[in-house]
């Protein structure tokens, strides 16, 4: 039998809201629910000042839905986007706290400086030694197509790479990929990635069907991409390339602030409006401390095929000179060619498809200077660790 919501609802109800005043469904504290092939997405509001100790409640939600026959998964997040419930009742006050014991002497500690990654606590992948975001201003450009050239280079370069499909709303690796099922599980908790041409690769086109629209709230987002990254068995991987959604809004402020990236990709075509977005990504990553590896210049040039000229058809050269004037490293310009989308919409991207071919050495090139790029940061990373003076 089908799970349905209803199914859902009354196991949710067994689940006591904040202080035991009564049950979650009740509170009006679950969101809309959300099935896909399986798998449950919700959310549940709590108030601002107490979600961190919310976390229980939300693991226990969690359990009991997934305990349901006919369950795949669940993705349940915590939010305090609205209020309601009878959630707005101020926060119980905390006896006041007993005199701390006399200090002890100042042990030695680190001079300041250290790496953005330790000083704002991210919490790293075991196994991932190197996560990478491919990120854009805006939709159109190209990022997942640029994104899996570059993991593909990568690996040809003889790294172990994984590629992460952020981009919830329009998961691309599936079909880029030629990728198909479902996902397996690891003592039914932990998703094993899905394979293909050397990468391995999770994405939410393998949870859900192409054509099923995901139509969440950014702490749903966020949950699903915690999921893909942190519960999934990637092994031993050099380097992670993540496919970010396009823009700059919650979903790719929160990953940029609570994942520790080695670096960032931006991908624009030449155009003038294009490159004011790719400005926008470009300060997103500088405001939260990520290094900035470069950017892609996709769709820089046409040749035609007939007679071997060439066309500016975007324009040219504009994210060059974009990288020159902020300081940032041009990692090279990809042409506009019907073999990059053929092969791209056949799931056989050109890296693989056409080794030899002018355009995967172009995609080699390029992942060759963002690992040049991610090793310079680890170097600079590396001499700012602090060292331990003593007194």
């Amino acid at each position: 039998m089908p799970v349905t919501k209803d199914t859902v609802i009354e196991r949710l109800k067994t689940v006591n809201g904040p202080d035991f005043t009564s049950n979650i469904v009740d509170l009006g504290m679950v969101s809309e629910i959300f099935i896909a092939d399986g798998k449950v997405f919700f959310s549940i509001t709590v108030p601002a000042a107490r979600a961190q100790e919310m976390e229980p409640l939300r693991a226990a939600a969690e359990r009991v839905v997934k305990a349901i026959p006919g369950v795949a998964g669940a993705v349940v997040a915590l939010t305090a986007e609205k209020k309601g419930g009878g959630m707005e009742a101020p926060v119980p006050a905390r006896p006041a706290p007993r005199p701390a014991p006399p200090a002890a002497p100042a042990a030695p500690r680190p001079v300041p400086h250290a790496p953005a990654s330790q000083s704002h606590g991210k919490r790293g992948v075991p196994g991932i030694e190197a996560i990478i975001a491919v990120a854009s201003g805006k939709g159109g450009v190209g990022k997942s197509t640029t994104a899996v050239n570059i993991a593909l280079g990568l690996a040809a370069n003889g790294l172990r790479v994984g590629v992460l499909d952020a981009d919830i709303y329009g998961p691309s690796m599936p079909r880029l990929l030629n990728i198909h099922g479902r996902p397996q599980t690891v003592d039914g908790k932990i998703l094993k990635p899905m394979e293909n041409y050397g990468l391995k690769v999770m994405s939410m086109g393998f949870l859900v069907d192409e054509e099923t629209p995901m139509i969440w709230r950014g702490p749903m987002v966020m949950s699903a991409l915690t999921q893909m990254l942190r519960e999934v068995e990637w092994g031993r991987l050099d380097v992670l390339v993540v496919d970010m959604p396009p823009g700059t809004g919650d979903a790719q402020l929160t990953m940029a602030q609570q994942v520790p990236l080695a670096g960032a990709v931006i991908v624009s075509t030449p155009q003038d409006l294009a490159l004011i977005d790719a400005r926008k990504g470009l300060n997103m990553f500088k405001k939260v401390d990520v290094p900035l590896l470069g950017i892609v210049e996709n769709m820089s040039y046409f040749i035609a095929p007939d007679t071997g000229k060439r066309y500016d058809i975007f324009g040219h050269g504009g994210a060059r000179r974009e990288a020159e004037r902020l300081g940032v490293t041009f990692l090279g310009e990809v042409p506009l060619e019907m073999g990059i989308r053929e092969s791209s919409d056949a799931g056989t991207p050109v890296v693989v498809s056409k080794p030899d071919g002018a355009e995967a050495k172009i995609y080699r090139d390029i992942a060759g200077k963002v690992w040049d790029r991610v090793n310079e940061e680890r170097g600079a990373a590396a001499a700012a660790v602090p060292s331990i003076v003593f007194e």
